[in-house]
């Protein structure tokens, strides 16, 4: 995210940069549905809803926790360099409609609402980890703890003007920390607590619809763009379009990456390695993009898809259940795309920093180190804390029975696909002209 100290202050408004940062916006909301068709595609018939609503609920409860009191723990007046607070920015009372955020030339309300996105979508990462066996309520009761113990914060840490990362000069453009590193290492900590999937490593838990994957991951990729670019809060300077430009290069790169150890690996090209293999370049390039330039990007992508890709296989070896790859995908994407900066940064773009390959050794990496591994730990125990919390007082998983007959029909008394009128039959002759229908009667009856 653009550090609002960067740039001189402004005191116009932007008509050119605010419509740009709220179309940035609006396809980061994007995202948020297409992570639900996503991993509604990957899970099996019986959760498919569920899968949905997890990542559908957090556009319900984040948004208001953020109007309440989240933008201003965010973004807020810093109290040392661990939380913001700003009693102006509390539901939003003492914001006015040509109030300019600090030094950028957008009103503090697109700004806020860019951000929210951002808030939005990294609790519902989580929920891949977490498939076929949450109570719906703890999963909400979940995203409201966990959006104000652990996001919030962290974003102060690493966005908010004083925030301990920011200060020390963590790189993190887009949310290589705040947001993958968050969520994934959140995602671990979660699983450890509530363990495995009945039949897990036993039955068979395939995608049930691939297309609904690919769709996801389009539109994951699209909105991508908005997420990327649009964290530079504008383009004068150009930054945001080498985003852009590197945001798209990185993830064909992993695309790329991905299928051919997938083809070495396991014999064959898959559309569910495609689309894996695009998110995880998605996620790396999310934090170095504005600091590498488009080789650095290519580098970035391919490394990205193959660690990711053989990190996916980790949770058979060590025994945790990570249903969607939420791990092995965001959390080691994250870590990756976060710690390359240390070494693919070219002093051309956000900044002036260059990586060791560029000729500025290996001080900034151990920045980097700091940031990521101090997001992982936090995030880990934190959230495993309150995994643990809620599991106790009301229950974090649905019953044996429930989880086996279908989460769906348990929590939400729906299933995702209507199969009773397929194949003909009465559908097929209500439908028909009523001499038809009526021959058709007759026939059964005979």
């Amino acid at each position: 995210m653009a550090p609002a100290i960067t740039l001189a202050a402004e005191t116009e408004l932007s008509a050119a940069n605010t419509g740009f940062m709220l179309i940035c916006s609006a396809l980061v909301m994007l995202m948020t549905p297409g992570l639900a068709f996503f991993y509604g595609g990957m899970v099996r018939v019986k959760s498919t809803l569920n899968m949905l609503m997890m990542s559908f609920i957090s556009l319900g409860i984040v948004t208001i926790l953020w109007v309440l009191y989240g933008f201003s723990l965010a973004f807020g007046t810093d109290s040392g360099s661990i939380i913001g607070w700003s009693s102006d920015y509390v539901g939003f009372t003492g914001i006015g409609t040509a109030d300019l955020w600090s030094g950028y030339t957008i009103p503090v309300y697109v700004f806020a609402v860019f951000q929210l996105m951002f808030a939005i979508i990294t609790p519902a990462l989580i929920s891949g980890a977490l498939a076929d066996r949450v109570k719906f309520t703890a999963w909400a009761l979940f995203v409201t703890l966990w959006a104000t113990v652990v996001y919030f914060p962290v974003a102060h840490w690493v966005w908010g003007t004083g925030g301990w990362a920011f200060e020390l000069g963590v790189i993190d453009f887009a949310g290589g920390t705040a947001v993958h590193i968050n969520a994934g290492a959140a995602a671990l900590g979660v699983i450890l607590v509530i363990g495995k999937r009945v039949g897990f490593k036993k039955d068979p838990m395939r995608p049930h619809s691939l297309p609904l994957v690919m769709l996801g991951a389009g539109l994951l990729w699209f909105g991508w763009f908005g997420f990327n670019a649009g964290s530079w809060l504008g383009n004068d300077d150009g930054v945001g379009a080498l985003m852009f430009v590197n945001t798209q290069i990185a993830t064909a790169a992993a695309m790329l990456a991905w299928l051919i150890y997938e083809k070495l690996r396991h014999g064959a090209f898959t559309t569910l390695g495609a689309a894996s293999g695009a998110v995880a370049g998605l996620v790396a390039i999310t934090p170095a993009g504005g600091a590498v330039d488009p080789l650095g990007a290519i580098a970035v992508g391919a490394i990205a898809g193959l660690l990711c890709a053989m990190a996916v296989g980790l949770k058979y070896k060590f025994g945790y259940d990570d249903s969607l790859d939420v791990v092995g995908v965001h959390l080691v994407g994250g870590v990756l795309g976060s710690l390359l900066i240390g070494f693919f940064a070219s002093g051309k773009g956000q900044s002036e920093v260059e990586g060791l390959f560029y000729g500025g050794g290996l001080e900034q990496f151990w920045k980097q180190c700091a940031g990521v591994f101090a997001v992982l730990a936090y995030s880990l125990v934190a959230s495993a804390i309150l995994a643990f919390l809620i599991d106790k007082t009301i229950g974090m998983r649905v019953s044996e029975d429930d989880e086996v007959a279908g989460i769906d029909q348990a929590e939400h008394a729906e299933t995702a696909y209507d199969f009773s009128g397929a194949g003909g039959g009465a559908s097929r002759t209500a439908s028909a002209p009523a001499p038809v229908a009526e021959a058709a009667s007759k026939k059964v009856d005979a």
